[in-house]
């Protein structure tokens, strides 16, 4: 709690423009506070402003970029007047910071102990004989088992959960009364995310102040006590955590809230706005090119932000004005498409006969010790045609090499896989080749599955060239198809991956996979890395493609509500063993397996009303 009448840390009027051709004005007249003991979230989309907002409280926004701020307050000190010099006593000493990829963030020439006692030396926070005691109880504290084995580990020999923790532990290294944590649970799994909030939130209610930087919404609600939504640079809305999710007024947040797959989602569409970027233009609300209620005043006149006697500040002419559920008629042609291919998820056709048969596959593989370890075993199921099953489960939990043997990429050492009725493992690669253009994968990392120096155009006519349409128009006009069936401009056709959007990589992903007329995707975690708004826009266009198309899905993913949304049935995995299957309401309404019951139990949901990790 806090234990002064000043806040913390005050921020009024922070503008950050980067000088890159015109300018980008990535952060616009931001005004927020955090006091000791309280977790301020900020929430939004990539390229919202949050990350940027974030850093500059560290000084951390880099040379191309000018700064300027009414009041940028930490505990009394003025950081916008700081040297580097005078930085390098606040940061990480009295700020800390916590990224997301901690396997980027971790010197992986260092072991995870060597890090933690670096910021130890470094302010020197204690005295030399006691760094390697506090080294331990740090890492402790952070919730690594066996930290005195774990300490003299190097960062890729740690689970991500453990990478993650470790990665706090050196952030609170220099005992920091704010700590910054920039979207600290993305991509875990469900039980690892949650043991990453319960350490944050005993932070909190230890008195450390907390800046959470998120675009889960589901997230912020087990741990925010205050939040604050950012589009296009601005704060649209802020207010008490449970004001904002529980009484959204703006169009973008409610829009956050309707992305998240919740148990009440399943068979309907999850986006409910038009795809797009915020407006470019100094006036108006940057919101209004994919606001679905947006009228002439939207797109010329910014309001003020309008404050109840709650502080619930709403940026928008028309707080708490209803929102329809529906595409804009003024939105793109691409973008009515996509909405109107949104379906209830698992209602394609079914097949009498299964599509595709695993039956008792196993799988060794050999550890560097020289012995083996086992990724499968003994793993059953079927998948019909036109229906998705779900798979889910933790990391090494065996989903992975499971999708590789439905792809033929791996023979399993035991068990056989069947597809279409006849044989598909133990057979050589030319039996199979004739059939592969039916089974096709969508990657977690479609980035890493491009050539990054082919075109959208090129990418998109190899795929064609398989299924072996003819060079010329034919391939020309099959790649416009198939842009235009995942809801991609065609204008994007000459662009190179890296200059395409995360949501518009995983499009042409998709793309590239309908290109040979599949009867089964294999989707490998294909939402886990984009914001909420953008996978809600992917889910739906999954969702009308199988309904157009009649194909089959296998759908992998640790996110147990993306996996309620999509999926006909489900089947759990735990250490290689399929530990329950069934319907997808039988399983999450009553779960038989003690581990997925625990999977159920870490899912964090967007609303206040369940017992929290701070509770």
């Amino acid at each position: 709690m806090n234990t002064t009448d000043a806040p913390l840390l005050t921020v009024e009027g922070l503008d950050v423009t980067f000088r890159r051709g015109a300018g980008v004005r990535a952060v616009r007249d931001v005004s927020l506070t955090v006091d000791r003991g309280e977790c301020l979230a900020l929430v939004g989309e990539s390229g919202s402003g949050k990350s940027v907002t974030a850093r500059t409280l560290l000084g951390l926004t880099g040379a191309h970029a000018t700064v300027t701020a009414r009041r940028l307050d930490f505990d009394g000190i003025g950081l916008g007047a700081l040297s580097e010099r005078q930085w390098r006593a606040v940061r990480g000493r009295r700020i800390g910071l916590v990224l997301q990829d901690a396997l980027v963030s971790l010197d992986p020439l260092r072991t995870v102990g060597a890090e933690v006692r670096e910021t130890l030396r470094t302010h020197s926070i204690v005295e030399g004989s006691e760094i390697e005691e506090r080294t331990l109880t740090l890492l402790a504290e952070a919730g690594i088992p066996d930290p005195s084995r774990r300490a003299g580990e190097y960062p890729h020999q740690l689970s991500g959960g453990l990478r993650q923790r470790a990665l706090i532990a050196s952030a609170l290294s220099g005992a920091p009364e704010l700590l910054v944590a920039d979207e600290p649970t993305t991509a875990l799994d469900v039980t690892v995310q949650a043991r990453v909030l319960e350490l944050l939130g005993r932070l909190v209610d230890g008195g450390t102040a907390l800046l959470l930087i998120s675009h889960d919404l589901s997230v912020v609600a087990r741990l925010a006590d205050r939040v604050a939504v950012m589009y296009g640079g601005l704060v649209v809305e802020q207010g008490r955590a449970a004001d904002v999710l529980e009484d959204p007024r703006h169009p973008y947040t409610k829009a956050l809230l309707a992305a998240v797959p919740t148990i009440g989602s399943k068979g309907s569409a999850l986006s409910v706005t038009a795809p797009g970027n915020p407006g470019s233009g100094p006036h108006g609300c940057p919101y209004a090119a994919r606001c679905v209620a947006a009228d002439d005043r939207c797109r010329t006149e910014l309001p003020q932000a309008a404050a109840d006697g709650d502080g619930h500040r709403t940026l928008c002419w028309y707080p708490g004005s209803p929102q329809p559920l529906a595409a804009p008629s003024s939105a793109p042609p691409a973008a009515r498409g996509a909405f109107a291919a949104a379906a209830v998820p698992g209602t394609g056709p079914r097949a009498a006969q299964a599509l595709l048969e695993v039956a008792g596959v196993s799988k060794r593989f050999r550890a560097p010790d020289g012995g083996s370890w086992t990724a499968v075993s003994d793993v059953s199921f079927r998948i019909g045609a036109g229906e998705t099953l779900g798979l889910v489960g933790e990391s090494g939990s065996g989903k992975t090499t499971t999708a590789r043997i439905v792809l033929g990429l791996v023979e399993p050492d035991e068990g056989t896989v069947r597809f279409g009725g006849e044989a598909w493992s133990g057979l050589p690669e030319r039996a199979r080749r004739a059939r592969r253009r039916h089974i096709q994968v969508v990657h977690q990392d479609p980035l890493g599955s491009f050539d990054p120096r082919h075109s959208v155009q090129r990418i998109l006519a190899e795929a064609t060239a398989r299924a072996g349409v003819p060079r010329g128009r034919a391939r020309s006009a099959r790649v416009a198809a198939l842009l235009d069936q995942v809801g991609l401009a065609a204008g994007l056709r000459d662009r190179r991956p890296l200059e395409l959007s995360g949501g518009q990589r995983q499009r042409v992903a998709i793309a590239r996979a309908l290109a040979t007329e599949p009867r089964l995707i294999v989707c490998d975690e294909p939402v886990s890395a984009l914001d909420v708004s953008i996978q809600a826009q992917v889910l739906d266009l999954l969702a009308g493609l199988q309904q157009e198309l009649g194909m089959a899905l296998l759908f992998i993913s640790h996110d147990l509500g993306v996996i309620h949304h999509v999926s006909d049935r489900v089947i759990v995995m735990k250490d290689g063993h399929l530990v329950e299957t069934g319907d997808v309401g039988q399983m999450f309404d009553r779960p038989v397996h003690p581990y997925t019951q625990e999977l159920l139990a870490s899912l964090p949901r967007p609303d206040r009303t369940q017992e929290g990790v701070r509770a």
